[in-house]
């Protein structure tokens, strides 16, 4: 089988998996059964008081670090932040990441075969953010734990740790909001928006019930799309001119009256969609694009402002300096939360959102300090703000 996700039957790395039971969705609609695969680091203390929640963003998975191999088609996405002696301490702390709900590396999404053998396509439900947190507290109550010591993350993963710091905060002793906002923006709806149509456009989507067994049967193309008009956001324009310009890719002559070739950043844009393809699901993109288009904390909550002001679970809120699609002032926006330490921290970096991945020093810093916030709190350690 073609499928560039991961399905029942291949290497299971170094996954487990979580069976949740049956999920009420906040839009309307269930889901009969859910499942969540997660991966460990580290042991839980005796009180289960030392866990720590990991949330990745869009096409992100649950290997958070580790190499690639049987199973896991890419390497860690934030290497070198757990283990011994690194910024997430596994001689101190038991750190869980978990593939999303309605994500394609062994949790329940669209690419999830049913019953009947077939991808579960169109008979997928809307999900948004507020449901994925909801599959990822019974997977810590599955876990036994009672309370997260911190929960971070960064993009689509910030969005899920802020939901967590309002929705539960009881069970977060910490959280690290990094490169996201507190609803999605005109913009970013309209950028998801079209790249979800370049995948339902494609004339093999058919309905989301496409054939996924080769890839000259599905609509990969329409993703590659998606992922082009994706790359252009989460990198800067400062570092695309620095890098490419208008410069030719090598042996090939952009400029030729027939059969032109492509420019240097045509090529790297190709690169990017084609090694998107060898990992992911369209039907999962379209799934969580639209969860995020649908993000916004004060929903049903008395507003953002509201919403926002009673959050006081301690928070580290920091962005990109050079991010286009989450610029500064939405974290400046969720900075205004009582909860928030020390204000707005902003990462210095020329590569756009996709520096919250980039830039290891920075943010393994904000990771630590906010393990270290929430084993204090935990602790009692009084205010820490």
């Amino acid at each position: 089988m073609f499928a560039a996700h991961w399905v029942e039957g291949d290497p299971v790395g170094d996954r487990l998996f979580a069976d949740l039971g049956p999920l009420d969705l906040s839009l309307g609609g269930s889901l009969p059964g859910v499942t969540l695969a997660y991966e460990t680091w580290g042991a839980l203390d005796a009180q289960a008081s030392n866990a720590v929640l990991v949330l990745h963003a869009l096409t992100g998975d649950s290997h958070v670090v580790g190499e690639p191999g049987p199973g896991h088609p890419t390497g860690g996405w934030w290497d070198g932040l757990i283990g011994p002696g690194r910024p997430l301490d596994t001689d101190e702390v038991f750190v869980v990441a978990a593939n999303i709900l309605g994500g394609c590396q062994g949790s329940t999404g669209p690419s999830t075969r049913g019953p009947d053998g077939r991808r579960l396509g169109s008979r997928f439900p809307r999900i948004t953010v507020t449901d994925q947190v909801e599959a990822e507290r019974r997977l810590a109550d599955v876990l036994g734990i009672s309370r997260w010591a911190a929960v971070l993350g960064g993009s689509m993963g910030g969005m899920r740790a802020l939901e967590w710091a309002y929705a539960h905060p009881d069970r977060v002793g910490a959280a690290l909001v990094l490169a996201t906002g507190a609803q999605a923006t005109g913009d970013q709806i309209g950028t998801q928006s079209t790249q979800i149509a370049a995948i339902t456009g494609d004339p093999l989507w058919n309905g989301g019930d496409f054939d996924d067994s080769a890839p000259e049967r599905g609509p990969w193309r329409g993703m590659e799309i998606a992922r082009r008009i994706a790359h252009l956001t989460y990198r800067s324009e400062e570092e695309l001119q620095d890098r490419f310009a208008n410069a030719p890719q090598d042996g090939e002559d952009p400029f030729a009256p027939v059969a032109p070739g492509r420019f240097a950043v045509q090529s790297y844009l190709d690169h990017q969609a084609g090694k998107l393809t060898r990992r992911f699901d369209p039907g999962t993109y379209v799934a969580l694009s639209d969860a995020m288009n649908t993000w916004d904390l004060g929903r049903g909550r008395g507003g953002l402002e509201a919403a926002l002001a009673s959050i006081e679970v301690p928070m580290v809120v920091a962005g990109v300096d050079s991010d286009r699609l989450y610029p500064l002032w939405q974290q400046e926006q969720i900075a205004t939360a009582p909860g928030t330490v020390k204000g707005l921290r902003v990462i210095s970096s020329p590569y756009g959102h996709d520096g919250f991945l980039i830039e290891h020093d920075q943010v393994f810093a904000l990771a630590a300090e906010t393990v270290a916030l929430g084993l204090a709190n935990r602790a009692g350690g009084g205010d820490v703000r």
